[in-house]
């Protein structure tokens, strides 16, 4: 259970009375003032900055905020938030809709500062949390994000519990909407590769009424639609075969194996796909897959803000997505039936099978691929929905707001085709109307047919109502300034349940989905959390802030904040920070049911199958070696909340005018990490885990046990890099340049408590790599109506998954794209866009990872689309 920590005497001194103090992180590195629009002087608004609860004037603060302005988004051909946020180095970007292929994962994509888990950074969209995906209630699906009803998107890389809760450790995600919109305007966008398939289509519609200031209210709505064409494995060279060392395809073939051999494997096994590998075939099913799934995405975003008096604001807020994602893979792979010698398509048998050394007659066991199926074809489609009412304003020297709202995510996966009923295809080949090497009867094909499952076989919603209340103002003057004061509470209910069609799930094995169970669970969260901001002395403040939550099945936790601003001379600033943070296991994470489904890499059975060779004529290579084995996976009612702390320390300096630079050091440590041991690690010590392998009566391995569980620690640190350049006026117009760059120092993980740390910086480890370097840069210029820019994106090396035959590391090497766009403002009301988005055409390393269905390479941190040419247009109606 959680509990209080105790804290130092000051700090209890605060909480007495039930309020708690603490710091803000007052993160910002763009100016956040607002101006009027009419002909009033402008004037400086007090506004608040993601990572803080207390309006203030724009300035550099405690922590740096990363700003990015949808308009330069979309400028370079970017149209959805998950492309948005590559743009991020801190964000590992690891989770993409592209994961959903071979995945139950919904088709979400997601975002990962510092590479520590989605599921450890928060998304919000106007400083208010926003459902969480129902399949793991861990993280947002970027995917319900209309980016053009997005103003700009704060990314806050700094823990944050002390002000949010639970989820920001990694930092905060803060998508920021329009404040208001009058008039209609329409634009959409081409995204045309050179190779086949991937081709973007975006159109969005935008119309307001109202000026909040002069007419008292302002009524705005937008609708967005976004699509994107799938790519086959075969459209790209560095995808279409999955055989390299390594790597030896499938032993789930077709032609089928048997328990002692193939009966196609003296004559070839009938290529392309299938090959010999001793005496029985394998098969390349890579080529079978999509690389790339079909999206379409539908967003409704609508805002009404109503004044109630000069300092006070009414806003009702709505957003609507849609998303379905439809993924492809290989035809269903069959194994462990049985062949009597009474079928016509027993080896040597009379429907002219070729014989096989050693099927003498007796019962074969044999397994082959559902080629005649078809590939198994997946859809998942997401709905979310989010209702806020809420009110801000100032009264009795008090700036408040307090929400009200209402959030649900649903998704459901069915199956289109591909999937078949294990125990049909079963009785199918014992009575001999199935052929499991070669072309089907007429009879076979309508059995195989009868035998598709189609339908929903998932259907999981989440479900939060959430009140919150906060107040803010300056509590006195001290000699260097005001002092800033805030303080709030906060009520969620939270509900989750996931179902399970067991009609479809428990009667095909291909589905991952064997022995899933429908479940459910809900609790209750509360918070009080309060904000400190002191001016010392002059030039240094700081800021303190502590949050309390309590959960009604995990318990209760307080996680405080401290940081400090100095800026000795007007050219330099520095800062630095310390906190704690949490995060609680989620409903899903705690009630997940536990389900078979296949591992992502191949393995030898350790004990039939040693090092590859099969330790007897029982034992079925095309089964037990080399092959994907099935794991267990699902929840743990007993989770600890994980647990972090975190510091950081950094400078901002302007040496000369227009030039700004930073450099930002963090560090983060988390107790408790939550997750599956990883299949890798159960396997790479058969003896160590001997408890997690789970054998049937005959000594053949079951599966592996991998439910969640409270892992051991997580250290990583790093630096964060940026400069800005304004180059200014010249006779050829303004230029800029930007860097923004993140170097891990350290990335060190442990699979079980007390356990030995693995280093996972600038290597690939278990599932994944950390790359030392990340950067972005760009160089921007505009003369009059002309403006474009050309953007470089950049990843350092790192050794690969598995070694070479004689054990040397294999190094992924760096990857480097290059954007380039043109904009012409010079029509009146309306703006055109073209560019070229990776200009050379640069294609994915290899990398010989097998932890997602694509293979060859790395979609989570490549390009498979290539180079593609880009238009925008976009036109305001008078």
């Amino acid at each position: 259970m959680m509990k209080e920590r105790g804290l130092p005497r000051s700090l209890r001194l605060m909480f007495s009375g039930g309020v708690a103090v603490g710091l803000g992180l007052l993160a910002h590195s763009v100016q956040a003032q607002e101006t009027k629009t009419d002909d009033a002087p402008q004037q400086m608004q007090r506004v608040e900055i993601t990572g803080s609860s207390i309006k203030r004037l724009s300035a550099q603060g405690a922590l740096p905020v990363t700003v990015i302005r949808t308009d330069d988004l979309l400028k370079e051909g970017v149209t959805t938030a998950q492309e948005a946020l590559n743009k991020i180095p801190a964000n590992q970007s690891s989770v993409a809709t592209s994961n959903a292929i071979g995945s139950s994962t919904g088709g979400q994509s997601a975002v990962d500062l510092r590479g520590i888990g989605k599921d450890k950074t928060l998304v919000l969209l106007n400083g208010r949390r926003l459902p969480k995906h129902p399949y793991d209630g861990d993280s947002v699906d970027l995917n319900i994000i209309p980016l053009s009803a997005i103003d700009r998107i704060e990314v806050l890389r700094d823990g944050a519990s002390a002000i949010y809760g639970t989820d920001a450790i990694g930092g905060v995600v803060n998508f920021i909407t329009k404040r208001s919109v009058t008039g209609v305007s329409i634009s959409g966008d081409l995204v045309a590769p050179r190779s086949p398939g991937g081709t973007e289509h975006h159109v969005n519609v935008t119309g307001g009424k109202g000026d909040l200031d002069k007419d008292g209210y302002n009524v705005f709505g937008i609708i967005d639609f976004h699509e994107q064409n799938h790519v086959k494995s075969t459209d790209r060279d560095f995808s279409k075969t999955g055989i390299f060392p390594g790597h030896s395809g499938s032993g789930t073939s077709f032609p089928g194996n048997t328990n002692v051999g193939n009966p196609y494997a003296a004559s070839g096994c009938k290529p392309p796909l299938a090959y010999v590998d001793g005496k029985i075939c394998r098969e390349d099913t890579t080529a079978l897959i999509d690389i790339l799934p079909d999206t379409q995405q539908v967003s409704l975003f609508g805002k009404g803000s109503f004044k109630l008096s000069a300092d006070d604001t009414a806003s009702v807020e709505y957003l609507h997505s849609e998303s379905k994602v439809t993924s492809r893979v290989a035809p269903a792979p069959l194994v462990g039936y049985t062949l009597p010698s009474s079928s016509p398509y027993y080896p040597g048998g009379s429907a002219g099978v070729p014989g096989l050394a050693g099927a003498t007659g007796q019962d074969l066991t044999t397994g082959f691929r559902a080629i005649d199926a078809g590939q198994r074809t997946d859809t998942s489609s997401t709905k979310a929905d989010r209702l806020l009412f809420s009110l801000e304003g100032t009264k009795f020297g008090w700036d408040y707001k307090t929400g009200l709202s209402y959030s649900n995510s649903r998704t459901k996966d069915w199956f289109t085709q591909g999937y078949v009923n294990d125990q049909m295809i079963s009785d199918g080949v014992t009575a001999g109307i199935i052929n499991p090497f070669g072309p089907q009867s007429a009879a076979g094909s309508a059995l195989i047919n009868d035998a598709q499952m189609r339908g929903t076989v998932l259907y999981a919603k989440n479900e939060t109502t959430n009140f919150d209340f906060t107040a803010s103002r300056e509590l006195f003057n001290l000699p260097a300034g005001p002092v800033g004061f805030a303080i709030g509470t906060q009520f969620t209910h939270e509900k989750a349940s996931f179902n399970v069609n067991e009609d479809i799930a428990l009667q095909a094995a291909s589905s991952g989905l064997v022995d899933a169970k429908s479940t459910s669970g809900q609790r209750d969260i509360s918070a009080l959390f309060t904000e400190l901001n002191i001016p010392i002395v002059k030039d240094l403040e700081a800021q303190l802030a502590a949050r309390y939550d309590r959960y009604s099945d995990v318990g209760s936790t307080i996680n405080p904040k401290i940081a400090l601003r100095y800026q000795p001379i007007k050219q330099l600033l520095l800062r630095g920070s310390a906190s704690t943070g949490f995060r609680a296991p989620t409903l899903f994470e705690k009630n997940k049911p536990q389900q078979l489904t296949y591992t992502s890499d191949q393995y030898n059975d350790p004990v039939r199958c040693p090092g590859g060779t099969p330790i007897g004529p029982q034992v079925d290579p095309s089964v037990e070696c080399g092959q994907q084995q099935f794991i267990q996976q699902g929840g743990n009612k007993n989770l600890q909340p994980e647990k972090s702390k975190t510091f950081s320390v950094g400078f901002v300096v302007e040496p000369v005018k227009d030039v700004t630079a930073s450099i930002d050091y963090w560090n983060i440590h988390i107790k408790n990490t939550i997750g599956g041991l990883p299949e890798q690690t159960i396997f790479a010590d058969p003896v160590k885990y001997a408890d997690r392998f789970v054998r049937n009566a005959d000594g053949s391995l079951a599966y592996i046990i991998a439910t969640n569980d409270n892992l051991g620690d997580t250290k990583t640190s790093g630096l964060d890099v940026s400069l800005n350049w304004r180059l200014g006026k010249t006779a050829w117009g303004n230029f800029a340049f930007n860097l923004d760059g993140t170097y891990v120092l350290k990335y060190d993980y442990q699979n079980e408590k007390n356990g030995e740390f693995v280093h996972n910086a600038g290597r690939y480890a278990d599932a994944n790599p950390v790359f030392r370097w990340r950067h972005n840069a760009g160089i921007l210029w505009s003369n009059g109506p002309w403006s474009g820019s050309l953007t470089q994106t950049y990843e350092s090396h790192y050794n690969d998954q598995s070694p070479d035959a004689n054990g040397n590391d294999i190094k992924v090497p760096s990857y480097t794209l290059y954007n380039i766009s043109g904009t012409y403002s010079g029509f009146k009301n309306l703006v055109l866009t073209a560019g070229l988005k990776n200009i050379f055409d640069k294609k994915p390393p290899f990398s010989n990872q097998v932890t997602t269905f694509q293979v060859g390479y790395d979609p989570r941190y490549t390009d498979a689309i290539g180079r593609a040419f880009f238009v925008r247009a976009n036109y305001q109606f008078m």
